[in-house]
């Protein structure tokens, strides 16, 4: 008798180190399947999910990419007036003739002709353009488009020399 009642108190001891060690084993496993499973945010801004702001995330890491630029030897009354004559000329409304600027303080002087009709893109109007800059002994011939929202003002998306042929 008194054999078998330690044979049941040990069968008892076990029973419950095994209960113990299963529970360890199964709230580890849990434990290490659910980090698997979180996202945590490691920004110091808010972010939407808690609560926060909306943070536009850097995908790649890339370096934004800077606006394209008209010419390097206009100053900056040149581009002005370029600028205003590209608006002149890219504007749906007009006549899509060729419109002329010229900056009698430095010489510089070019047009603007708009190429095809204006397009859609990303909810914005654009319109393709050639462009031809004269700067002292500097002509320029170039290629490019232009985008503006409805009410903004046009923004140049590409510029390149204008490849002949």
């Amino acid at each position: 008798m008194r054999f078998q009642r330690l044979r049941h108190t040990a069968a008892c001891v076990i029973a419950q180190m095994s209960r113990r060690i299963g529970l360890i084993m199964l709230t580890a496993t849990a434990g290490g399947l659910a980090g698997c499973s979180i996202a945590v945010p490691m920004a110091a801004e808010p972010s939407p999910m808690w609560g926060g702001a909306r943070v536009t995330p850097d995908v790649t890491g890339a370096i934004p990419k800077s606006p394209p630029k008209l010419s390097r030897a206009l100053d900056s009354e040149d581009h002005r007036r370029a600028i205003a004559a590209m608006s002149t000329a890219l504007d749906p409304q007009g006549s899509g003739a060729s419109v002329n600027w010229d900056n009698p303080q430095t010489g510089a002087k070019g047009s603007f002709t708009p190429v095809g009709q204006p397009y859609p893109l990303q909810g914005m109007i654009c319109r393709a353009f050639h462009a031809d800059i004269a700067v002292n002994e500097t002509q320029e011939s170039l290629q490019g488009a232009a985008c503006r929202e409805k009410t903004a003002e046009w923004a140049l998306t590409d510029v390149k020399p204008l490849k002949k042929g």
